[in-house]
């Protein structure tokens, strides 16, 4: 059954994303308050928009739609890994809280990748 497409809420990448985006929120806590509009909303941002790409769209069974929505996914994932960067850089953020997020999103990126080549197979 290649390309068949799964509930959302079970996928592996979903799942993932999902526990990043609470991590990300978890981390900014400790980063300062100056920041609550700036850098940490925006990693919050990206953060929690790569579950939500890959939940959208998903019920429509359009294969080509949810490719595009999985792709902003992507797209959100690099953003993040970028404002995470930044922090780290910047002194924000050490290296030990960033490494970990970063491990993840490229994981997730990973299954990303994965799923829309699954689905453009299907």
């Amino acid at each position: 059954m290649a390309g068949k497409i799964e509930p959302y809420k079970d996928l592996v990448v979903w799942q993932q994303a999902m526990d990043l985006a609470a991590a990300v929120y978890e981390a900014t806590r400790a980063w300062p308050r100056d920041e609550i509009y700036g850098l940490t909303a925006q990693a919050r941002r990206a953060a929690s928009s790569v579950p939500a790409n890959i939940a959208e769209d998903f019920g429509r069974e359009n294969r080509g739609s949810y490719q595009q929505f999985l792709r902003i996914a992507q797209g959100s994932l690099k953003e993040l890994e970028t404002h995470l960067l930044i922090s780290q850089r910047v002194g924000i953020a050490g290296e030990g809280s960033v490494r970990p997020l970063l491990q993840l999103s490229e994981s997730i990126g990973k299954l990303l990748r994965l799923l829309i080549r699954k689905l453009s197979a299907g």
